[in-house]
């Protein structure tokens, strides 16, 4: 069995059936700010707490599996050796390696309790400034 693979949380998704209606509730409820990033109706924010960047975005499945209501994603050092011991493990990944510009390389998995998260190489070590 592989050796387990040091993780960061880094970042969390909020997925919504009505994006403009979460907007607006994270902003009233917790005065968050959320900037345009990416494709239509997807937002970001860094206004979460020191070291994070969450997202807003439309719900969506991935390789045919429903995205939870939030989502987290972890840092890791090795894309491939994270692979190696989730499945190890007993996880699945339900997403191969996606290559986001600028961004790093991020796959989905699923846990041995049904759980969905994300792990993301990140081209960068830290957040910028």
């Amino acid at each position: 069995m592989p050796a387990p693979v040091s993780t960061t949380l880094r970042h969390f998704a909020i997925n919504a059936d009505d994006v403009p209606r979460a907007k607006r509730f994270y902003e009233e409820a917790f005065g968050w700010t959320f900037t345009p990033w990416g494709p239509p109706g997807f937002y970001q924010t860094r206004s979460t707490g020191a070291g994070h960047i969450a997202a807003l975005q439309g719900r969506r499945p991935i390789n045919g599996v429903k995205m939870p209501d939030m989502e987290i994603t972890f840092g890791v050092d090795d894309i491939e050796a994270a692979m190696a011991a989730i499945t190890a493990a007993g996880g699945k990944v339900i997403m191969p390696p996606f290559h986001i510009e600028t961004v790093g390389k991020l796959i989905f998995f699923q846990d041995t309790e049904g759980n969905i998260a994300g792990a993301m190489q990140y081209e960068a070590p830290q957040w910028p400034a």
